[in-house]
């Protein structure tokens, strides 16, 4: 039975290091208004005070008995036992707390909690990016389809996730596509979160601009002064979007190489996507110069740009060509051109990752 055909509910919770959105789903989509509270990342006795207030008033709104509690949380942990380990963006964890347990017991339902990559890229996978990208192609009479995805998730941390055929890939310790902590060709002496993330456009702003870091600027204002519509160092502004979408393209561009899939990203900084996007497309299109040839692309597949109208129209072209087979009155169609989409989500992060949420609890509930 689809997802969108399921009338039990489940409780999910986009947990991030700075706010928790609490929701309900039913068939496939939101039943809630959705409730937002501060995550209180620094103190485990207030974290989840809040945690279980937040599962209380959406219960209280719906008014329905939900059949389970999935949500994610940022970066690694033992997420198959539900015991959260995370001092980086979550220090009140740090040394381990068994969140499932106390949810449980809390609230007398299964609990299931994964990767906030994971789920934004199983909720794209099962109800965004890709079935969109596949329907457009069975409307316009395409045999193509596509069957991986990887998400990326961009905002005070650098996650992913990956699915393949329709099958979260979580690895043999659950911390498969941590791509977090990949090395970058552009700064390699930190990892790719650093340089991929909030505080990277922040840093390269306040280096540009030559004020002190941190400070109180967000990376919304320092989109608006790279737009000329807030007072500030433009040139500089620009140039931390710039650095961060190379940095990006050189992880976007590893991972192609690998997953051979569509790409999709969601998160905080999304909004600025026209002012990054630009420098990761450059990388995507990056030739090699190795001792045996001129040049070489970097990837074997073109990349499409769906938030471009002209990539966008090109990805879904028809370049398939009729070849004849020797010897035989029979022919077969060709494609010469081996193509992939990146695209930001239209969804949104957390709503992707709140139906990532309550698809993986139906599946783990019938499993």
């Amino acid at each position: 039975m689809s997802i969108y055909q399921d009338d039990r509910v489940v409780l999910t919770l986009d947990a991030g290091g700075t706010n928790f959105v609490f929701n309900a789903f039913r068939g496939g989509k939101a039943i809630s208004k959705g409730i937002r509270k501060d995550a209180n990342a620094d103190h485990l006795e207030r974290c989840l005070a809040n945690m279980k207030a937040g599962f209380r008033e959406v219960m209280q709104e719906i008014g329905v008995s939900p059949v389970a509690i999935s949500f994610a949380f940022p970066g690694p942990a033992d997420y198959s036992n539900g015991i959260i380990d995370n001092s980086n963006n979550l220090p009140a964890f740090k040394g381990g707390v068994p969140l499932k347990s106390i949810l449980e017991e809390e609230f007398g339902l299964p609990v299931f909690i994964n990767n906030d990559g994971d789920l934004f890229a199983y909720g794209e996978a099962l109800g965004g990016i890709l079935p969109e990208i596949n329907a457009q192609l069975e409307a316009a009479g395409s045999p193509k389809r596509y069957r991986n995805l990887f998400g990326f998730t961009l905002g005070t941390g650098f996650g992913g996730g990956f699915v393949s055929n329709g099958q979260l890939i979580t690895g043999d310790n659950v911390t498969a596509a941590e791509v977090w902590l990949f090395s970058n060709r552009h700064s390699p002496d930190v990892n790719a979160e650093d340089v991929v993330s909030i505080r990277s456009v922040q840093r390269v702003y306040a280096v540009e601009a030559g004020i002190a870091y941190p400070n109180e600027l967000e990376p919304k204002d320092i989109y608006e002064i790279a737009k000329g519509e807030r007072e500030g160092n433009q040139k500089a502004a620009l140039k931390a979007y710039e650095q961060t979408g190379r940095a990006l393209g050189d992880t976007v561009a590893n991972i192609l190489t690998f997953t051979d899939g569509i790409a999709v990203i969601g998160g905080g900084i999304t909004g600025a996507s026209d002012l990054y996007m630009p420098a990761v497309m450059e990388e995507l299109n990056f030739k090699f110069h190795p001792s045996n040839a001129d040049e070489m692309p970097r990837l074997v597949q073109k990349v499409f740009n769906l938030d471009d109208a002209q990539d966008r129209e090109g990805f879904f072209k028809d370049y398939s060509k009729t070849l004849p087979i020797p010897g035989t009155d029979r022919s077969i169609s060709y494609d010469p051109l081996p193509r992939l989409a990146l695209a930001t989500s239209s969804r949104g992060a957390s709503e992707s990752i709140a139906l990532g949420a309550y698809a993986f609890a139906l599946q783990q509930i019938e499993s």
